[in-house]
């Protein structure tokens, strides 16, 4: 009994998705917007589950005691073709890390400097002086269905000069029930057949930060990330993916100025699929394709960002940044929305109290969508996704919170977002310099 309701609170959900992605592609395709009074309609909008959404759901629909199993259907519309650029590629690289960044609005590529900077700008690694710096993070997005994971280490060398990092993120969702042999030969239903597996995304990077020039008046920092990409879903599909990654960062009294490419050299998914005989004839009877191999693009993108310091009093500062990021690969329901280049702003504060407190805030993903109100279709309003967040600092250790909008901001549907930065203080070098 068990058994029966935890999958039927499974089906309820991966339909429920399946339901809001067709109504997604439909929109895609027509030119139209979604409205945004629907209670899950979040996830239409949600680019940081398009990709899951195109390759873990497995669901069931029941049609007069028939079960249709349309498994790994989102896979074949997704990898139809041989090589292609997708707006959606590897987007669970573009959820962000950090609950600091997170919290200013993912406004980050001109004034990171910690160890996050491997992601945001390579180029901020070099901000990472004297000890290296450990950073974790969790979060789980929609009610736990989507897990993100993220840990970096950063190494200064060469006289704090130049600094070596290495990142690992996981973005997955796990006990995805695999139906494909729920039914018997004889037609009837066999709970027991269900198994679970994972559908997951990792990215490694390996990032290095350099300083060219270092004055007064002006300091240039550069960085490269060089990075591999792995995507599972359970034994049947697999990816393995490169990709390039430079930074630049400016630093001119309290102005600070940033540049990001990514995917600069155009990153690539390859993918392959593994069935067993008997999966195969299943796909086969249920009137669905069997995959092959296939490999998807991912178009490069610039983000270019803009910092200043203020100094409030002797001990509160405010740091303030604006961040444009720029998608090459076709009109987006953005603020500026062209073909080939869309724009999309970043906005976002950070206040400390002698350096020991911080509190922030952000906002960021600007999108039109329908009134809720307008029953026409006819009206459109600016939707956007805002964000907060604290932190705290003691010695070698930053504790960092965000609270983080999934939707638009006349929704609930937040996120509590933790995150850990230790440095790691060699003793023996504390000792020298005191």
């Amino acid at each position: 009994m068990l058994l029966k309701a935890k999958v039927s609170q499974r089906k309820f959900v991966f339909n429920a998705i399946l339901s809001l992605y067709k109504r997604f592609r439909t929109s895609m395709i027509s030119g139209e917007k979604l409205r945004i009074s629907a209670s899950k309609e979040y996830f239409c909008r949600q680019p940081i589950l398009m990709n899951q959404l195109y390759t873990t759901i497995s669901f069931l629909k029941l049609n007069q005691m028939r079960i249709h199993l349309c498994f790994f259907f989102i896979i074949l519309l997704s990898l139809n073709s041989q090589a292609q650029f997708r707006k959606y590629s590897n987007e669970f690289l573009n959820i962000g890390v950090g609950a600091r960044g997170l919290a200013m609005g993912s406004a980050q590529v001109a004034s990171v400097k910690d160890g996050t900077a491997g992601y945001w700008n390579p180029a901020g690694l070099t901000g990472v002086k004297d000890n290296a710096s450990a950073n974790l993070m969790h979060a789980e997005y929609f009610s736990g269905i989507g897990k993100f994971d993220y840990a970096s280490l950063a190494f200064p060398m060469a006289g704090n000069k130049r600094t070596l990092g290495i990142t690992a993120i996981r973005f997955a969702v796990d006990d995805i029930p695999n139906t494909l042999f729920l039914v018997e030969p004889d037609g009837t239903i066999n709970y027991n057949n269900i198994k679970e597996f994972s559908s997951a995304d990792y990215a490694f990077l390996v990032s290095l930060g350099q300083t060219l020039k270092q004055s007064e008046k002006k300091n240039i920092h550069f960085g490269v990330n060089a990075k591999i990409i792995h995507r599972s879903v359970g034994t049947f599909a697999k990816a393995w993916g490169f990709g390039l990654d430079a930074g630049l960062q400016i630093e001119s009294n309290k102005w600070r100025f940033g540049f990001a490419g990514r995917d600069i050299t155009t990153t690539f998914n390859s993918w392959s699929f593994n069935f067993t005989e008997r999966e195969k004839e299943v796909l086969y009877l249920t009137n669905n394709d069997i995959p092959v191999k296939s490999t998807e693009m991912t178009a490069p993108r610039l983000v270019a960002g803009v910092a200043r310091e203020f100094s409030l009093s002797k001990s509160v500062g405010l740091l303030a940044e604006a961040n444009l990021d720029f998608t090459f690969d076709g009109k987006r329901n953005t603020v500026i929305s062209s073909n080939p280049v869309s724009i999309d702003p970043k906005l976002g504060v950070e206040a400390s109290i002698n350096k020991v407190l911080f509190i922030r805030g952000g906002i960021n993903n600007f999108q039109q969508a329908l009134a809720d109100k307008d029953t026409l279709n006819q009206t459109k309003v600016w939707i956007y996704q805002p964000s907060v967040g604290a932190g705290f600092k003691l010695q070698n250790v930053r504790i960092d919170y965000a609270l983080t909008n999934l939707a638009n901001q006349s929704s609930s549907l937040y996120t509590h977002v933790f995150s850990l930065q230790v440095d790691l203080i060699n003793d023996k070098k504390k000792k020298n310099k005191n």
